[in-house]
């Protein structure tokens, strides 16, 4: 349960992991996973991206290497904690990449920092989700466990080899059970909209989150000033894993269309 790489803090609570280090890169770009997941779950990315991008994933407590800590009660007590940590790493033009929950974390992470001083990131990636302010929550974190792994077996991403082991089923739903709580009791507060640009991304089958062309970009446009896009990829809710390099390809052109130019051969192949 060790997702490894480097500590951004002191301890073991620090919640930031950058597995390759680039201290030249132009570019930092901080990755939330989803309900139940850990930055582990974004390490692939590190091969992917061009030296100018610096990745560092995101652990919220109690999961991989913060297995042992409590999982946070709520999204302010988690956006709280992280945008402490993150701070200090935002002198530098950096984005934020959330998917699923993680959207939402990242969302109220770009306010909290904000509010602290700091510059806004200069994207806002919205991967899988609506945004919070249209998002439908349900009651998840409060059905037993074969309803949670019916639902994790519609949204595709957990193995039945995983939820069929007795041990890792348990560390799976305490997990996920953890985070829907969280995101199922969630209510966003009116804030200021942003004004960094919102790029929205989703998989073209994804049951959370279907693209329609009376509803592209899910909400998102109404939070910021800024100009939103989406790009649709073949896939599920989870396609960002099924279409690994055509994400981060996408993720980087997005973030600087001078990125993959130069004759270098890129994306490099994991």
């Amino acid at each position: 349960m060790n997702a490894g790489g480097v500590h951004a803090a002191t301890g073991a609570r620090g919640a930031l992991r950058c597995w390759r280090p680039r201290p030249a890169a132009r570019w930092r770009l901080f990755c939330l996973p989803h309900a139940g997941g850990g930055a582990g779950s974004f390490r692939a990315w590190a091969a992917l991206l061009p030296p100018e991008v610096e990745l560092w994933g995101v652990q919220y407590p109690g999961r991989e290497d913060r297995f042992t800590e409590p999982f946070a009660p709520d999204m302010t007590t988690l956006v709280t904690a992280l945008a402490a940590e993150l701070a200090p790493h935002a002198r530098r033009p950096y984005a934020l990449f959330g998917h699923s929950m993680g959207s939402a974390v990242a969302w109220e992470l770009a306010h909290a920092l904000r509010a602290a001083g700091a510059p806004e990131p200069h994207r806002l990636f919205a991967s899988g989700r609506r945004s919070p302010a249209t998002a439908v929550t349900g009651t998840l974190h409060l059905q037993d466990d074969d309803t949670l792994c019916g639902e994790l077996g519609r949204l595709g991403g957990t193995t039945p080899e995983v939820l069929a082991d007795p041990g890792l089923r348990s560390v799976v739903l305490g997990g996920v059970r953890a985070d829907y709580r969280l995101i199922e009791t969630y209510r966003p507060t009116p804030k200021p909209p942003l004004n960094c640009p919102v790029e929205v991304f989703t998989g073209d089958t994804d049951p959370e989150f279907p693209a329609t062309a009376a509803d592209p970009d899910g909400g998102w446009a109404a939070l910021t000033r800024g100009p939103t896009r989406v790009r649709v990829f073949p896939g599920d809710h989870f396609y960002l894993t099924q279409r690994r390099a055509d994400v981060v390809a996408a993720l980087v052109r997005r973030l600087d269309p001078a990125l993959p130019t130069g004759g270098r051969r890129w994306p490099s192949t994991p």
